[in-house]
């Protein structure tokens, strides 16, 4: 296991998107200490900010965090990453496979363009996890995005592919999805706005936009297969799934293929 310290709260923005257990296996470590991880003219790099432990593995354990610590584990293909602290924008962000695990909060954008792999943050999340940054197609474009806590607003934002389950979220969850699975205890207004594809799986929600409609209750196989997938996930989510639900066909203002099913 490599592990890389946090000496002190880092003086600058720090991105790290190239440190991942892959990369770190090849250095050194007195050739990974310099690494430049710095956005500014300091020119700051990895030993710099941490003290740096390698041993080749294909798990790196970042101690200590920062909301200061950007795109930790953006290049990630295999192999583990994870950090006990908080991380800042874009965690994750285009990850193609491996575990990305988070024990604090995490900024906006988490899981950004993800095609593959399992991001966790047991706290919460900031705004447009699992969605598209800007000038980008797509969010969350394949991968699994578990977020333990409460995320904010836009979760899932042009969300493409994978998975999403979450706590609880703000207005605007699953807005402009193109396909995917969103899963949340409870969202606020206007879910699902303006989605063309895609599910929606919501314990509660705040009020739906007038171009969804109710289409009833159903006991769909999908449904129970949902409620399959999900429980290895979390047991709150799969029991909704296995629950009584409403469906609500949307958005048809745009394709209309999309749906969101509510605890009934």
């Amino acid at each position: 296991m490599s592990v890389l310290t946090l000496r002190e709260a880092p003086p600058e923005r720090l991105d790290l998107l190239n440190i991942t257990p892959l990369a770190l296996s090849k250095l050194s470590e007195a050739e990974a200490a310099k690494l430049a991880v710095g956005t500014s003219r300091r020119g700051l790099t990895l030993g710099d900010c941490f003290s740096v432990k390698l041993d080749g593995s294909d798990v790196l354990v970042i101690e200590g965090g920062s909301e200061r610590l950007d795109r930790v584990g953006a290049a990630l293909s295999e192999g583990s990453i994870r950090v006990a602290g908080d991380v800042g924008q874009r965690l994750g962000e285009g990850m193609a496979g491996g575990t990305l695990t988070v024990e604090g909060h995490a900024g906006p954008f988490a899981g950004s363009g993800a095609t593959g792999g399992i991001i966790t943050v047991r706290g919460d999340a900031g705004d447009h996890a699992g969605g598209a940054v800007y000038a980008a197609k797509a969010g969350l474009d394949g991968a699994t995005l578990v977020i333990e806590g409460r995320a904010g607003d836009h979760l899932g934002d042009r969300m493409r592919r994978g998975l999403i389950v979450a706590g609880r979220a703000g207005a605007f969850a699953g807005a402009r999805m193109v396909a995917g699975t969103i899963a949340a205890l409870g969202v606020g207004d206007n879910p699902g706005f303006g989605m063309r594809r895609g599910t929606l799986l919501l314990g509660s929600h705040g009020a739906l936009t007038p171009t969804f409609v109710e289409t009833g209750t159903h006991d769909l196989v999908f449904l129970r297969l949902l409620a399959r997938s999900l429980r290895t996930l979390s047991a709150a989510h799969a029991d909704i799934a296995a629950g009584a639900l409403r469906r609500y066909s949307g958005d048809l203002a745009t394709v209309g293929k999309g749906e969101i099913w509510a605890a009934a």
